[in-house]
């Protein structure tokens, strides 16, 4: 056996780009309002009342959060709720949103890959990360897929040692 032996990093020295799409999630807190605790008994809309509870509503308790305004009770909410609702939070809140957490993600997740400069990986061979203890929305990956298509050499999905070619330009 010689001594000369030497452990080579096939990865390393493969020029594969690891892309870990967790790193976009925009960090910072997140915050839910139920318009069923702006309803009468939890399920009428009463204008006078939900415009008190609006007013009453501390809208610092939302200062850079990321909001997402959802019901949970069996009421219709007319559109305009919706609105007073957020043009109190405006100017306070990062973000508001209709829908719940899982709505929120996937359009913070939208924004952040349409906003990313991803020239950097322009004739790369770029491998995205499979695995990530963060929530990623599974449509982040498609868009992302629609980003890299036209700028990288090859896509694989998943880890180093066991990837899943995406495709090859």
């Amino acid at each position: 056996m010689s001594e000369d032996f030497e452990i080579k990093n096939k990865v390393a020295d493969s020029g594969l780009v690891n892309f870990d799409l967790a790193q976009l999630i925009p960090k910072g807190e997140r915050k839910g309002i139920d318009l069923k605790d702006f309803l009468f008994e939890g399920l009428i809309l009463k204008e006078k009342d939900f415009r008190e509870k609006i007013a009453q509503l501390d809208a610092e308790d939302y200062a850079g959060k990321f909001v997402y305004i959802y019901n949970s009770a069996d009421a219709i909410v007319p559109l305009w709720a919706y609105f007073l609702l957020t043009a109190k939070l405006t100017g306070f809140a990062r973000k508001v949103v209709y829908g719940n957490r899982e709505d929120l993600e996937v359009l913070l997740m939208h924004n952040a890959i349409e906003t990313y400069d991803f020239t950097d990986l322009m004739g790369k061979r770029v491998l995205v990360k499979g695995c990530t203890d963060d929530f990623v929305p599974e449509n982040a990956y498609i868009e992302l897929v629609e980003q890299l298509k036209p700028l990288v050499k090859s896509l694989m999905f998943g880890e180093a040692c066991s990837n899943v070619p995406i495709f090859k330009n």
